[in-house]
């Protein structure tokens, strides 16, 4: 994991896939102390539904392999008590799903991923710097049960802890993938 993670980041919350074609994924929040990273908690999750790419692309439904930062939430649901600059705005997620969808409560609190998106803008700003066809809107969420479109989803208790600690001057990132490219 080291290799993957910048020097300053103090937290990191490792998302890992047993293989590149799987939607089910573990979440493990680490710190590190020193030169030691020392776990922190850990939760089942689910990743895109047709696994992990290194390459993403918008409507692959595959998560995006790589260490990225985690600068921003924001949610449905007032601030649980986020240390991350927390964007409330039930209009705008609500948005997102229809009356009566199953994922309606998908979006209560999300993390946005900082793939292709502006750092210090709420989670769902669509600019995407890389352009649209990169893909983009990648977060932490909720988790339904099953795959996502380019998300991770980890439980409700999972999300609140995640929120509640990673702390913005610990520079915490996400380290997310199958095993396989993980590990190389």
């Amino acid at each position: 994991m080291s290799k993957r993670v910048p020097a300053d980041t103090r937290q990191a919350v490792v998302v890992y896939g047993d293989d590149q074609d799987s939607d089910e994924s573990t979440a493990v929040l680490y710190e590190r102390k020193g030169n030691a990273w020392k776990l922190t908690g850990t939760w089942p999750a689910h990743n895109g539904r047709q696994g992990w790419t290194t390459d993403h692309h918008l409507d692959d439904e595959r998560s995006p392999v790589g260490a990225f930062s985690l600068t921003d939430a924001g949610g449905s649901l007032e601030d649980p008590g986020s240390r991350l600059p927390y964007w409330y705005d039930d209009n705008a997620y609500a948005a997102m799903t229809e009356d009566g969808d199953e994922h309606v409560h998908d979006f209560d609190y999300v993390i946005a991923i900082d793939y292709n998106r502006l750092k210090g803008v709420a989670p769902f700003d669509w600019n995407r710097p890389e352009g649209v066809e990169k893909g983009g809107g990648i977060w932490l969420h909720l988790d339904h049960g099953d795959g996502t479109s380019a998300c991770v989803t980890v439980p409700e208790s999972g999300m609140k802890t995640l929120l509640r600690t990673l702390n913005p001057r610990l520079h915490p990132v996400v380290v997310m993938g199958d095993r396989d490219h993980l590990s190389a």
